[in-house]
C-alpha cells in the first residue's frame, strides 16, 4: 500500500511538472486529474474543476463536441486535434490536443487529454512566413499587395472626441513625418496605424508590424536593422525590417520595452534616411516610414528612463493619444451590438442582442482591457448563449466576480458617485506615477496645490 501511494505521488508530481495541459476524466465525464498548464489554458483554478462533471465548468461544450467525452464513448483515441477557444477570461486560447481512453485490465475507466499551447508558435510561423513571402515576391508584385487589414473604416466610433482624433490622423496620413500613438492595451492601436499606413501615399508599400517586447533584446538589434555576412560566426547578409518596409511603414510597438541603445541607433535612422546592418560597412538608404506606439505615457516613460527624450522629441512631430473604452462610454453598447453582429455571422447564431440588465453592468464596468477585453467578452458570451439576448449567466468567470462585488448603494446620488470616480481616477494615477505628486498631477492635468488637497480630502496618501 505505501509503495502503491509513492508511485501516486511520484506520477501526480510529473504531471504537474510537465510544460502541456493534462486534464483526465472518469467514465462518468468526472475530472480526476488537471494540472496547473491546463488551468493556465482555461483560465480556472484547478479546485473549481477537481470532481465536477465536465459539462458543468464548461458549458460551451456537450457530449458531442467534447473530446474527453467522446473518446469514453467510443474507446477510440483522437490524435493532434486543433482546438481554438476562448476561455473564462476572454482569452483566445489555440492548442493540439490528444485524447486517449485509460484503460485497465481490458475495462475502459475513463480518457486522459494532453493539449500544447501552440499560440506563440503558430504566431511566430507565421511571421517567420511573412517576411520570406515579402522577401521573395518579386519587385512589382511587391507593390500591389501588403498585409495591412484594416482602414479607418473598421476603427468604429460615436465618441466626437475619439472622432476628432481620426479626422486629424487621416488629414495627417499623407505626411512622411514619424508619427507617436500611445494608449492604454486594447485601445485599437495597431488598427489606427493600419488605419494611417492604408490612407497614405504608401498604401500599396509593404506594412511591416514588430512588437519590440516580443524578441529578446540581442535578437532586436539584427532583426530591425539586418546583417551582414561575417559580422559574426554563420552571419549572412540578411536585410532587415527598415529594409524590408522600404516603400511601406515599420510599425514599432511597446517602444518604451526597446534598450535605450539601440533607441540611440533607431534616432539616427530617422535622422539619416539610412541602415547600416549589423557588421557591415555600407550605409543603405531607406525610403520608410516609422510609427510607433506605446501603452504607457510618453512622458512618463522618460521620466523612468524608459525612453530617450531626443527620441521622444523626434516621433512627436504627430503624435495621438488614443482614449480608454471607458472615456467612451457611448461606444460600449455601439461597439457590442457590432460584436454581436458579427458573431452572429461567424457561429451562425441569431442573437438580437443584450438584456436590459447587461447592458447596465457593461456601462458600468470600467473596461480595464479596453475594446480588446470587451471584444473577448462578446466573443465568449456568444458561444456559449442559446438564448435571443445575452444575459448576465453568460459572463465570463472574471466578470462574474467583478459585477457579484459591484454595489448600486449610492443609486443616483450624482455628488457621491462623481466623488467615488475622482478617488479612483486619482488612485490610478498616482500608481501610474509611482508616488510622484507633481507627475500625478499632470496626468490629471490639475495643478499640484489641487491634487494635494484632493489626497487629503480622501485620505489618500501619496511620496514624493
Amino acid at each position: 500500500m505505501h509503495g502503491m501511494n509513492m508511485t501516486k505521488e511520484v506520477l501526480g508530481a510529473i504531471l504537474k511538472s510537465i510544460d502541456e495541459g493534462i486534464h483526465v476524466v472518469d467514465i462518468e465525464g468526472i475530472t480526476i486529474f488537471y494540472n496547473g498548464v491546463a488551468a493556465k489554458h482555461d483560465g480556472l483554478e484547478i479546485d473549481e474543476v477537481i470532481g465536477k462533471p465536465l459539462l458543468e465548468i464548461f458549458p460551451s461544450l456537450n457530449e458531442k463536441t467534447s473530446t474527453l467525452l467522446k473518446v469514453t464513448k467510443t474507446m477510440k483515441p483522437i490524435y493532434n486535434q486543433t482546438q481554438s477557444y476562448v476561455n473564462m477570461h476572454g482569452k483566445r486560447i489555440e492548442t493540439i490536443n490528444t485524447t486517449l481512453p485509460i484503460i485497465v485490465d481490458g475495462k475502459m475507466i475513463g480518457a486522459v487529454e494532453i493539449a500544447k499551447d501552440y499560440s506563440r508558435l503558430k504566431l511566430l510561423s507565421e511571421r517567420l512566413l511573412d517576411l520570406q513571402r515579402e522577401i521573395k515576391r518579386p519587385a512589382e508584385k511587391k507593390q500591389k499587395s501588403n498585409s495591412v487589414k484594416f482602414t479607418f473604416e473598421n476603427l468604429l466610433t460615436k465618441n466626437p472626441n475619439f472622432q476628432k482624433i481620426k479626422d486629424e490622423a487621416i488629414k495627417l496620413a499623407s505626411s512622411d513625418s514619424p508619427i507617436l500613438v500611445y494608449g492604454e492595451s486594447g485601445t485599437g492601436k495597431e488598427l489606427f496605424v493600419q488605419g494611417i499606413h492604408h490612407a497614405s501615399r504608401r498604401a500599396k508599400g509593404p506594412f511591416i508590424a514588430q512588437n519590440c517586447a516580443a524578441i529578446p533584446e540581442t535578437l532586436l538589434e539584427s532583426v530591425l536593422f539586418g546583417t551582414a555576412k561575417g559580422s559574426y560566426t554563420g552571419a549572412v547578409d540578411r536585410p532587415g525590417l527598415f529594409e524590408l518596409a522600404d516603400g511601406g511603414t515599420l510599425f514599432l510597438d511597446e517602444l518604451h520595452t526597446m534598450p535605450i541603445e539601440l533607441q540611440a541607433k533607431l534616432l539616427r535612422v530617422l535622422e539619416e534616411g539610412s541602415v547600416r546592418r549589423i557588421g557591415g560597412a555600407n550605409t543603405i538608404p531607406v525610403n520608410t516610414r516609422v510609427i510607433a506606439a506605446m501603452n504607457i505615457h510618453p512622458r512618463l516613460a522618460m521620466e523612468k528612463e524608459k525612453l530617450r527624450s531626443d527620441l521622444f522629441y523626434r516621433l512627436n512631430v504627430l503624435a495621438f493619444g488614443l482614449l480608454p473604452l471607458r472615456e467612451r462610454p457611448e461606444d460600449i453598447m455601439y461597439l457590442t451590438r457590432h460584436f454581436i453582429d458579427f458573431y452572429n455571422k461567424v457561429l451562425n447564431k441569431a442573437v438580437k442582442g443584450a438584456d436590459r440588465e447587461v447592458t447596465n453592468l457593461f456601462a458600468s464596468y470600467e473596461w480595464p482591457g479596453n475594446v480588446r477585453e470587451l471584444k473577448h467578452t462578446v466573443e465568449y458570451m456568444m458561444n456559449i448563449c442559446e438564448e435571443e439576448y445575452l444575459t448576465k449567466d453568460e459572463f465570463p468567470a472574471m466578470l462574474k466576480q467583478q459585477f457579484a462585488s459591484y454595489s448600486f448603494e449610492k443609486g443616483y446620488s450624482l455628488r457621491e458617485n462623481v466623488q467615488q470616480l475622482e478617488m479612483e481616477l486619482i488612485k490610478k494615477a498616482m500608481t501610474d506615477a509611482a508616488g510622484n505628486i507633481k507627475q500625478a498631477a499632470r496626468l490629471l492635468g490639475i495643478p499640484r496645490q489641487t491634487l494635494q488637497y484632493k489626497l487629503q480630502k480622501f485620505s489618500l496618501t501619496g511620496a514624493e
